[in-house]
């Protein structure tokens, strides 16, 4: 599957209109089968670490019964905070794809690149800025309704 193609599927699942925030992440396996999937809840369960990311790799650990993803691609519509990119780091994930960058609080290149630290026992490849135009206008009109 195709970056653009993997980014897409994200995003048909950030546009859904009862979530929480319009940020959706999925987990290809090597075959490029969805292992995971995962969509921001931490305000519907009260969970911290209820990011997007952290739900999708959950999943896909559990379907695959290992916690190693190995040969597994992490697709996220914004760029993953410090929590989950280490989280994709400590899942030995092969490559992460990203929409928007965060330029608040982004650990993939925004604020810290987490992902490619070579202090760490595990790099990754980046592919970064995938349709970031619409990654990062569906987070623009989210915030701008918001505000009313």
């Amino acid at each position: 599957m195709t970056p653009e193609a993997a980014i897409g599927l994200a995003l048909e699942m950030a546009r859904e209109p009862a979530l929480e925030m319009p940020i959706a992440a999925l987990v290809i396996g090597p075959g490029g089968e969805v292992l995971g999937r995962g969509t921001n809840r931490r305000d519907s369960d009260a969970d911290p670490t209820a990011h997007a990311e952290i739900l999708a790799l959950r999943e896909a650990g559990s379907a695959l019964g290992d916690w190693r993803l190995t040969g597994c691609t992490l697709v996220v519509t914004l760029e993953p905070c410090t929590m989950c990119a280490g989280a994709a780091v400590l899942a030995r994930v092969e490559r992460l794809v990203f929409g928007a960058f965060d330029d608040k609080a982004g650990a993939v290149g925004g604020l810290w690149d987490v992902v490619r630290d070579p202090r760490l026992n595990h790099r990754m490849e980046v592919v970064a800025g995938v349709r970031e135009g619409e990654c990062s206008a569906l987070l623009a009109d989210f915030f701008r309704a918001r505000r009313g």
